[in-house]
């Protein structure tokens, strides 16, 4: 096929066609038509030359570039380019080579439409937002957790301690950091044992469930006899960084016959999706990570110490957690029909006094993360456990925190520290 014939203005997508949003900058000296058509072609059937091999039948597969406003592109992809249920392959399509190429100065790829029948060849959460709640026994506040600090370095007893205080004070979960994997000063069975452990010590003394959700990243083989080691040891989550481990492995894990929860963790995730001009938008990531299956997933936070805005964060706290999500400038429509809807966690820098903010704008569906803004009171990790849910509750009692913290001595010493710093 000819360039040029990779563009059509006046083509209408199907139910069945994959639909990408990209923003484009063409190089210097190259128009747009030619960098879109070089976009559609590369990611689809073409190649930078015509071919002697091609076939007619090839026509019917290729990708088409039909709207162009200003630097915002719509391209349609037959769903026959895709292999169903393989998450590489459709980013292999949609996000390989295509950032490369010469005829672009910035390209970003900023949603993906995923029709019907590819949309239903993939699992999607195990649980989801209902299946949490139900898991933990959290009918309608947001969920508070924390992560183990510091980040590294503690050993196996120290950190099932740490893990213990924050769950007796409060928290619904606790979680590994994303770099704890299974290094000498805290190997990962040991850390499992002795923190479910502690789980179930915490459950009895406070009648509430707890959650510990212990890293299973690794090389895939390893990563799967992690996860059966913790249904063996009866938890109810694991954790996975997404990005760093891949697609493919999460696949892997979610397809597996685990009753296990997965969290999502993104680190790496900003090396491509910070820069506005180019790369891919954690918009797509978090379609993919829904897609795929975890039940919960990192979309920011606003207020702590990660970038991303009050409309990007909403936005793909949305994408994650609606059944129909509605185009608007940066966004496809999408309708995610039996896919269940995903968790999202705002974790980064937080403490007490952010949620008052987190709560009016991102909602009760969220978990609520809080690391350095737990473990950092002046009275221990307990207490710092025992301030986040006190200004949970003082939210949803439709009390300011100065307010409530007249009464609540946990809070009050939190809030000398931190403020109330945004309402």
């Amino acid at each position: 096929m000819k360039k040029e014939e990779f563009l059509n203005l006046k083509y209408r997508p199907s139910s069945k066609d994959l639909v990408c949003l990209f923003r484009v900058e063409p190089a210097k000296g190259v128009s747009m038509k030619e960098a879109v058509e070089n976009i559609a072609l590369e990611s689809s059937t073409g190649t930078w030359t015509e071919v002697k091999s091609e076939k007619k039948y090839v026509e019917k597969l290729a990708a088409k570039v039909f709207s162009i406003k200003g630097k915002m592109v719509k391209i349609a992809y037959p769903e026959g380019l895709f292999e169903k249920g393989n998450a590489p392959n459709i980013l292999s399509s949609i996000a390989g080579n295509i950032f490369g190429m010469k005829v672009v100065n910035n390209l970003r790829l900023e949603d993906v439409h995923i029709p019907k029948d590819l949309l239903n060849s993939f699992h999607g959460p195990q649980f989801g937002v209902p299946g949490i709640r139900k898991m933990l026994g959290v009918k309608s506040r947001p969920l508070v957790g924390t992560i183990v600090k510091p980040k590294l370095g503690l050993r196996t007893l120290d950190h099932a301690k740490v893990a213990y205080e924050a769950w007796r004070g409060g928290c619904d979960l606790v979680k590994d950091d994303e770099n704890l994997s299974s290094q000498k000063f805290n190997e990962f069975e040991d850390r499992l044992s002795r923190t479910l452990e502690m789980a179930r010590k915490a459950e009895e003394e406070t009648g509430e469930k707890k959650a510990y959700l212990v890293n299973v990243t690794a090389e895939t083989g390893e990563m799967m006899k992690r996860a059966q080691l913790v249904e063996d040891f009866g938890g109810r989550f694991v954790m996975i960084d997404i990005v760093t481990a891949g697609f493919a492995a999460l696949q892997t894990l979610r397809e597996a016959n685990f009753k296990l929860a997965i969290h999502a963790h993104r680190a790496m995730h900003a090396a491509f999706t910070r820069d506005k001009k180019h790369g891919i938008n954690m918009m797509v990531l978090a379609d993919l990570a829904r897609l795929i299956g975890v039940d919960t997933l990192h979309i920011g936070t606003v207020v702590g110490k990660l970038e991303g805005s009050l409309e990007e964060v909403s936005e793909i706290e949305e994408e994650i957690e609606k059944k129909h999500v509605k185009a608007a400038h940066l966004r496809l429509n999408q309708d995610w029909g039996k896919i269940k809807p995903t968790l999202a966690v705002s974790s980064g820098g937080l403490h007490p006094g952010h949620i008052p903010y987190l709560m009016k704008h991102l909602g009760k569906d969220l978990v609520i993360q809080m690391g350095g803004g737990i473990h950092g009171h002046p009275n221990g990790t307990r207490a710092g456990a025992t301030a986040a849910r006190q200004a949970v509750d003082a939210v949803l009692k439709n009390k300011t925190l100065k307010e409530y913290s007249k009464t609540h001595e946990e809070l009050a010493e939190a809030l000398k520290i931190w403020k109330v710093t945004r309402v």
